[in-house]
């Protein structure tokens, strides 16, 4: 097979990246060609002699906007000039305007523009209007392509709902859960001294971006007012964060520990007894699996992309992402009982095997064959491609 994926990059410590520098290695190893439009890719895809690696240098612009929009035109133009070469071209939302055979989905901007939390609402300056601009745009554009798309994947059944919401057929959606290192991420102890943490007491981790509200951390905060036995270490970048001084104001100051934007996150794991992320609005946060992966008892929000995979047995799923005395209910119940916060950790691990990078990609992949095969036999037997009893790969149908 002959592959075309087109994202903007292809490595290690990006999310979306991530997914699809999984999913380049688990072609190689089946034998098949790639070619790759990236902006960067890892150097053990750069130098196998599989891999073809178009670069779309886009770094020196200035915007996010500019460097999405010059990245998109000129990934468009290259395809309708080689998209004959390809058996299968492979997406993310509205990185082309080219049509894809398979589009995955990280993240749908309808539902983002929507949300209460969007920057657009909090902000009424330049920078919220930009945002606002910068997320309508995308959602406009998305549309057109998740239209154009044989199959479209979502990264949870959260994103499934939202592309129903916005008109895509669930026939032609596929729910692929983002994958875990589970080596990296697994149970085990650290030292919580050499980490900055405080020894001999009951920890939780909230880990994510705090220079905004979207992640929620502020109803963490108010939160753990009413569980006073509780610690909270928090991993994100302080600079421009309003929480530090809110956890100031509730004089939550000695139980709140800030350790600001770390790379040591799977080691601070190790080092905490539960996870708590009730964000406002993810598609399928990697950090989730990560915290399951660790054996940690898990409270996130229905909100939170992923949160499907939190069983009653490893986690706490909240309906309502904003209720302080719910979440501060959900966590008096675990750290009121340490046996319980263990024998959930152990399912966490259990629920986080299941989701492996190398069972993502294989699932990806295997898509990709079926729907090869699906294509070929289509031809080989002249079906119309009118017809509206097409059979499309693991049981969906051709009709709109």
């Amino acid at each position: 097979m002959k592959l075309c994926i087109i994202t903007h990059k292809l490595q290690k410590g990006d999310g979306q990246g991530r997914v699809n520098y999984e999913v380049a290695k688990e072609a190689i190893q089946r034998g098949h060609q790639l070619t790759l439009l990236a902006s960067e890719i890892a150097p053990k895809l750069e130098n196998n002699p599989q891999v073809n690696w178009i670069e779309i240098p886009v770094k020196n612009y200035p915007t996010e906007f500019i460097r999405n929009f010059i990245f998109s035109k000129t990934a468009t133009d290259w395809l309708h000039q080689y998209r004959s070469k390809f058996d299968l071209i492979k997406v993310n939302g509205a990185i082309t305007t080219a049509a894809a055979d398979i589009n995955a989905v990280h993240f749908v901007h309808s539902s983002w523009l929507k949300s209460p939390a969007h920057i657009s609402r909090i902000r009424r300056d330049f920078y919220g209007f930009y945002q606002w601009l910068y997320t309508a745009l995308n959602a406009h554009w998305e549309k057109q392509a998740f239209q154009k798309a044989k199959i479209v994947v979502a990264v949870s059944e959260k994103v499934a709902q939202e592309l129903v919401s916005i008109g895509v057929p669930r026939s032609r959606i596929r729910v692929i859960v983002n994958g875990v290192d589970l080596q990296e991420f697994a149970p085990g102890t650290a030292f919580r001294q050499q980490l900055g943490l405080p020894q001999d007491v009951t920890l939780a981790l909230f880990a994510g971006d705090i220079r905004t509200t979207r992640k929620n951390l502020d109803t963490v905060l108010h939160a753990l007012v009413k569980v006073p036995d509780l610690h909270l270490a928090v991993v994100g970048a302080t600079e421009g964060s309003p929480f530090p001084q809110l956890a100031a104001s509730l004089g939550l100051t000695e139980r709140v520990h800030f350790l600001g934007y770390r790379r040591d996150i799977a080691e601070i794991m190790r080092a905490v007894d539960l996870f708590v992320f009730p964000s406002r609005y993810e598609a399928c946060t990697l950090v989730l699996l990560e915290a399951l992966a660790s054996g940690l008892p898990v409270i996130t929000a229905t909100a939170t992309g992923g949160a499907e995979i939190v069983t009653p047995e490893c986690g706490i799923v909240l309906p309502d992402t904003d209720n302080i005395d719910a979440l501060a209910a959900a966590l008096l119940s675990l750290v009121s009982v340490e046996a319980e916060m263990q024998r959930m950790g152990k399912a966490a691990r259990t629920v986080a095997e299941q989701h492996s990078w190398t069972t993502m990609a294989q699932t990806y992949v295997d898509l990709f064959e079926e729907l090869i095969k699906h294509e070929e036999h289509r031809s080989h037997t002249n079906l119309s491609p009118s017809s509206r009893s097409i059979t499309l790969p693991f049981g969906a149908t051709g009709a709109n």
